[in-house]
């Protein structure tokens, strides 16, 4: 059941978007996210620069998810997705498609979350990054768990390159949010899920 694809949605809510932990998404979430990509990936430098286009980033991917996520069209929009809501919105606009159909703030989102993890920016995630994307979100006893989730997630090809490139975290990404099969290659992409 952790690996469902609702499960895999609400991981996506309440980890990598809801900053403020509320249970709903807002826009205050998304300006949170623009400051904590921009030191992130600046490894605790946040240039006015990067800034500003984590800011431009991350409210595009605000305004994209609040209009899809809209569904009735009414004037009184009160600024606020629920997890459901989020999860429609998804539905509709991710399952069943690839990485290059995915709403366009939505992508900008997935290419610096990869910059983010890819803390040597040598453009492929390897292990180590990987379990310290994963060990700042859950609480794991035992870092066997992390490796073995990542391993799943890699092919030959992978392996050869010593991790993920961003080609192949698109790819991931897009059936981690695409793909209603339980049992889904990129069910861990975030580690070992327990939702």
């Amino acid at each position: 059941m952790a690996y469902s694809w609702d499960n895999r949605v609400t991981f996506v809510v309440r980890f990598l978007y809801d900053i403020d932990n509320n249970g709903y998404l807002d826009a205050h979430d998304f300006q949170c996210l623009a400051l904590r990509s921009c030191v992130l990936e600046g490894k605790g430098d946040c240039s006015a620069a990067r800034l500003q286009k984590y800011q431009h980033i991350m409210l595009s991917l605000w305004e994209e998810i609040a209009q899809l996520a809209d569904f009735d069209k009414v004037p009184d929009y009160d600024g606020t997705i629920s997890v459901d809501e989020f999860k429609q919105a998804v539905k509709n606009s991710c399952v069943g498609k690839r990485y290059e159909d995915f709403p366009q703030a939505m992508k900008a989102f997935i290419e610096s979350n990869f910059r983010m993890i890819d803390i040597n920016d040598d453009g492929v995630m390897g292990v180590e990054e990987y379990r310290y994307d994963c060990v700042q979100r859950m609480v794991v006893e035992d870092i066997k768990v992390i490796d073995d989730a990542f391993d799943t997630l890699l092919t030959d090809d992978d392996r050869k390159k010593g991790g993920l490139t961003l080609a192949r975290y698109q790819e991931l990404f897009a059936q981690f949010l695409g793909d209603e099969k339980e049992d889904c290659q990129a069910k861990h992409l975030f580690g070992p899920l327990e939702i």
